[in-house]
């Protein structure tokens, strides 16, 4: 599982012109499931995003979580996470999950999210998505649960 992670001011998905997701201060997600990913992986990634304590307190230091400045999230699927370029000009993406279970973890995913966020707003798995966002920071991570737990 691989995950983009923005601190934004706010950020917005839309679909064929109608917007389905807006959040204001809190996390975009970029979500790249792969083909080997697990609910019990899902579980470790939303428990170590959501306690990421990378906002600034008072002092302005990265002291703080979601829970702590009451934020949100927008959570976006993003099968090109899984892109390998290693060989020719086109990527390759055979390492991402099949539609099927990368739609259900994805799902599964945003579930987990709402035990610890209130809001969770996504956009929709397959679709053509417009995401617009004003970056904080910018402050932008990329978490691999290959490198997080070495699966």
């Amino acid at each position: 599982m691989r995950c983009v992670i923005q601190v934004v001011n706010h950020a917005s998905v839309t679909v064929d012109g109608e917007q389905i997701g807006r959040i204001g201060r809190g996390f975009l997600i970029l979500l790249g499931v792969a083909e080997t990913d697990t609910e019990e992986l899902a579980d470790r990634m939303v428990k170590k995003i959501c306690g990421l304590r990378i906002f600034p307190d008072e002092n302005g230091k990265t002291n703080c979580s979601l829970a702590d400045v009451g934020g949100e999230l927008l959570v976006v699927s993003q099968f090109t996470l899984y892109a390998n370029c290693k060989k020719g000009n086109r990527p390759s993406f055979i390492e991402a999950g099949a539609p099927e279970k990368a739609d259900a973890l994805y799902e599964y995913f945003m579930a987990e999210c709402r035990k610890y966020v209130p809001t969770v707003e996504h956009g929709r798995f397959g679709a053509d998505m417009k995401v617009e966002l004003l970056n904080d920071g910018p402050f932008t991570l990329m978490l691999d649960s290959q490198q997080l737990f070495g699966e």
